[in-house]
Parts: structure tokens; C-alpha cells; sequence
């Protein structure tokens, strides 16, 4: 139950809106006055807010908070269909894998965050990655790990040309999706010889009709660097890759067990 009510009240105190601290399940209309425990009827809240309010009418308890009031009870009888999918597919997920005869187990975002602080580690996707379930080793050891940082680009816009904010074309017809056996979000290195624009330069290529391509590097975007000095390295996928800055101090104080 807690796992959706967290998806529904984005794991944030209705009330006072506080995060980052132990959550529990508040009943709207409290089972001392006949409330029930339907979905439409739960929330989250902090202790202090959730002693505060008691078995009070919510309206009686955010009398002078109107605007908080209508959100909240707008928000009660919204459903739940985002966080199900999820959940559903989890689950599918996860007897799919037992039946691998692979060695699972299930973990929560509050168990990743015990972890995470227990050793002393940053706040960073990539740490939390290890820092999921129970059997995360106590000294985990990340110091001088370099992460692959992976960004969804899409593939591009089915948009036969540019449009300004108000929906009017503002460019020409776009040209062919594919020039010089490159397209753009092609990971390309390409190698420049001759010219003003001599150097090595890698990165995710835009492709002009003329041969003439852009460049978007970690530093900048570069234009005009011909197909000629161009070497794939990735096709489009639909992702970019760039590498993270390393982690380079395992931990500042070790915490007790």
C-alpha cells in the first residue's frame, strides 16, 4: 500500500509538504469518525502533522489553508493508473528473472537510502545503483569508479520542418535523414587535419545536406567539419553516452555497522 500511496503524494507530507523524513499512512477522514481505509481515503503525512490534525475534520484542519484543502481532496480521488503499471510490471519482471534460476531479491527506495547514508556515499544515481538491497557489502567500494552516463535523446521529430512557439514553420523542409552514411545522433570521432579547425573531436553528430556536419562535444558544439574526417563510433540509438567524473574518495567517515 505504502509503495503507491509514495507515486500518488510524490513521498511528500500532504500537510506541510516536508520530505526526506519518515512518512506514514494519514487517513483523510479519520477511522474514529467512519473513515475507511479505500485509497481515496489515504495520504501521507509527517508525525508532527499527523498528531497535529489527530481525528479532526480535514476541513476543520485546514480551514485557513482553502487552497491546500481543495488540493489535497482534488488529489485523494485521483487514480492510480501510473503507479500500477509499474508495480505490474515489477512484478513481471521479477518472475520472469526467478524463473532464470537468478539469484534476486527485491529492495526498496528507503533500503537504497539507508544504505547509501550508512556508508557515507554521495547522493548520485550511479552510487545508488549499488546501494540497492540487503546484501549491499558494507564497505562498498566505488573509489575511483568511472560511471557511464546514459541521457534519453529520442529519435528525432517526425516534424517535416521547424515550427516557432506558436505552431507556424519557421525553417525549410527537412532534408534527408540520412547524408553520407551519417544521421544525426550518430556518435561520431572525427580526426581534422587540415584547416582552422584542426584537432579531435568527439561526439554527437548533427548532419548537414551539404557534407558539412556539427558536432555536439562534452565542451561545446563545433560546426562545419566535413564528412571526410568523420568515423562512427555508435550508431543513433536513440541514447547518448558520455563518461562521469570518477568517484574519487571512498569515504569521508565510515559509519558503524
Amino acid at each position: 500500500m505504502l509503495i503507491p500511496l509514495s507515486f500518488k503524494w510524490d513521498h511528500t507530507c500532504s500537510y506541510c509538504g516536508a520530505k526526506s523524513v519518515p512518512l506514514q499512512v494519514e487517513h483523510i477522514k479519520a477511522k474514529a469518525n467512519g473513515g475507511t481505509d479505500r485509497i481515496s481515503n489515504l495520504t501521507l503525512s509527517c508525525e508532527p502533522c499527523d498528531k497535529a490534525k489527530g481525528t479532526k475534520e480535514i476541513r476543520v484542519f485546514l480551514a485557513h489553508k482553502p487552497d491546500l484543502l481543495a488540493r489535497i481532496l482534488a488529489q485523494a480521488k485521483a487514480p492510480l493508473r501510473d503507479a500500477t503499471a509499474v508495480n505490474t510490471t515489477r512484478w513481471a519482471l521479477y518472475e520472469s528473472l526467478l524463473n532464470l534460476d537468478l539469484p534476486i531479491e527485491c529492495g526498496s527506495g528507503g533500503l537504497t537510502k539507508c544504505n547509501r547514508t550508512q556508508r557515507n556515499l554521495p547522493k548520485q544515481h550511479w552510487i545508488d545503483a549499488a546501494c540497492v538491497g540487503k546484501n549491499t557489502p558494507f564497505l562498498l567500494k566505488v573509489a575511483g569508479v568511472v560511471p557511464l552516463l546514459i541521457t534519453a535523446t529520442g529519435h528525432g521529430s517526425r516534424q517535416k520542418c521547424n515550427v516557432n512557439a506558436i505552431g507556424f514553420p519557421c525553417s525549410k523542409p527537412k532534408g534527408a535523414k540520412k547524408v553520407r552514411g551519417f544521421q544525426t545522433g550518430d556518435m561520431v570521432r572525427s580526426i581534422v587535419t587540415t584547416g582552422d579547425k584542426q584537432g579531435i573531436y568527439v561526439g554527437r553528430v548533427l548532419v548537414r545536406a551539404s557534407g558539412c556536419f556539427d558536432i555536439r562535444t562534452s565542451t561545446g558544439r563545433v560546426q562545419g567539419i566535413s564528412h571526410r574526417f568523420c568515423t562512427p563510433i555508435h550508431r543513433c540509438d536513440g541514447y547518448s553516452y558520455d563518461i562521469g567524473a570518477p568517484y574519487a574518495q571512498q569515504s569521508r567517515t565510515q559509519a558503524a555497522p
